[in-house]
């Protein structure tokens, strides 16, 4: 005999079952609303792109560890996306000339990574993708991360988040005074963005590591980590501070710039709390100014929610034109872990739908004619199968967790009457279907 299949699905992906389809249906369509209030339009591409698309826009990790790649039958090598920003710039190429600006985008796609399954990372998962791109640069930032704040306050947690950003220019200027080279430079950046998921320790080995490989005395390796340790330390104000800095042209501008934003972010009265973060550095090599995580402040929860930034030159790989943007990523899984732990789901949403139940054979076509009228007033309405008792029916009707039962009895629909009972209070009525059955149905 043969072997029988497993029902578990793949590794690292989930089965969504009607009841966890409908907490993913409202999640997705309060985030549509709000999004859609910023007057957001919502876009998809394909879930496959040539293998080039990403080589040329995505990070060494994703490209040489992560990526579902395969050669098609036509000899041509293939990817399943593993985040939706090439499209996007693809997209936006193609039709860049036509399209009025500024462009204000999203789309809620299934992304596909293979890395190890834990708590809030699987291999498959829908990301809610926003991005902003050709507005004014100031304006845009604080847009961005208006919408981000909105979307948390829609589901009442936006007391539990905290938005913490960075700009990478003033990480460029940083790396270029501890004169580290491009090597050592790209190493450190690396290192920062992995801080959060290290500890003290191991990030202090590394950290000498790095400025002892790439500085060209090894007596320069004390002070430059004295100044690393400070600049990561510091608030805004405190980095002029720093010895040397205050001496560089692109450090001070990267300064203004978050500064700017700072008051950006402030005139807007964002619902979220903000604050400047040194730390944040994010790992796709395409971001070239504010950079952003939101992080949980719950103990229970205590982790990065979303991640974001600018990038300068979106389209830069398929058009002479140039056009900058900002945008940011939210998972699925992070986002339902959030709404979990801070016990922001719906709960016992009562149900609104009809079961028309019908005791005689000769009523079946009024049943039937009974539910398409309901459906025409955009009610959701089952008919039980067949003819059978009224109790075997009710029983159906509660398996089906319905709201109303609509009885058809032979004795009762000759006095043009049915049998309606509300299955959550219990109580049952002969209703005209003229008349009184209307009217009860539009008033609930």
């Amino acid at each position: 005999m043969a072997e029988k299949l497993s029902t578990s699905p793949y590794k690292g992906s989930r089965d969504f079952y009607p009841e966890e389809m409908a907490l993913r249906k409202w999640m997705f369509s309060k985030v549509r609303g709000v999004l859609e209030s910023f007057a957001f339009q919502e876009y998809d591409g394909p879930l496959l792109e040539p293998f080039e698309l990403y080589a040329a826009k995505t990070g060494d990790e994703i490209v040489n560890q992560q990526l579902y790649s395969f050669t098609d039958r036509g000899d041509r090598k293939m990817a399943i996306r593993p985040e939706m920003t090439p499209t996007l710039a693809r997209m936006v190429a193609a039709k860049v000339q036509e399209l009025p600006k500024p462009i204000r985008w999203y789309s809620i796609p299934n992304l596909w990574r293979y890395e190890r399954p834990q708590r809030g990372r699987l291999r498959e998962h829908w990301q809610i993708n926003v991005d902003l791109l050709g507005g004014n640069v100031e304006q845009s930032n604080a847009e961005v991360l208006a919408i981000a704040g909105a979307i948390f306050k829609s589901f009442g947690g936006e007391q539990f988040v905290e938005i913490r950003f960075n700009n990478r220019r003033l990480m460029d200027a940083f790396f270029a005074h501890l004169e580290l080279g491009a090597e050592g430079s790209y190493a450190l950046g690396k290192l920062i963005d992995a801080k959060a998921k290290m500890n003290p320790e191991a990030f202090a080995v590394e950290l000498q590591k790095i400025l002892e490989a790439n500085s060209k005395q090894a007596s320069d390796v004390p002070a430059k980590t004295l100044i690393f340790q400070s600049f990561l330390a510091s608030d805004l104000a405190g980095l002029s501070k720093i010895a040397g800095l205050k001496d560089s042209a692109e450090f001070i501008k990267a300064t203004q710039e978050l500064l700017d934003f700072e008051k950006q972010l402030s005139n807007r009265k964002l619902p979220v709390k903000t604050k400047f973060d040194p730390s944040i550095m994010r790992g796709l090599d395409y971001y070239t100014g504010i950079v952003f995580e939101a992080y949980d402040l719950s103990p229970e929860n205590n982790r990065a929610l979303f991640g974001g930034g600018r990038y300068d030159n979106l389209i830069g790989l398929f058009s002479k034109s140039e056009l900058s943007g900002i945008g940011f990523g939210l998972g699925d899984v992070t986002l339902m872990h959030f709404l979990e732990t801070h016990k922001l789901l719906p709960v016992n949403q009562d149900s609104q739908l009809i079961y028309i139940g019908c005791a005689d054979e000769a009523l079946i076509p009024h049943s039937f004619d009974l539910e398409s009228q309901l459906r025409g007033q955009q009610r959701a309405v089952v008919s039980g199968q067949g003819f059978d008792s009224l109790k075997s029916h009710l029983k159906a009707a509660s398996r089906v967790q319905a709201r109303y039962f609509i009885g058809l009895l032979g004795d009762e629909w000759a006095r043009g009457k049915v049998i309606l009972k509300d299955l959550k209070t219990g109580q049952q009525s002969e209703l005209s279907v003229k008349d009184e059955l209307a009217k009860f149905l539009a008033a609930t």
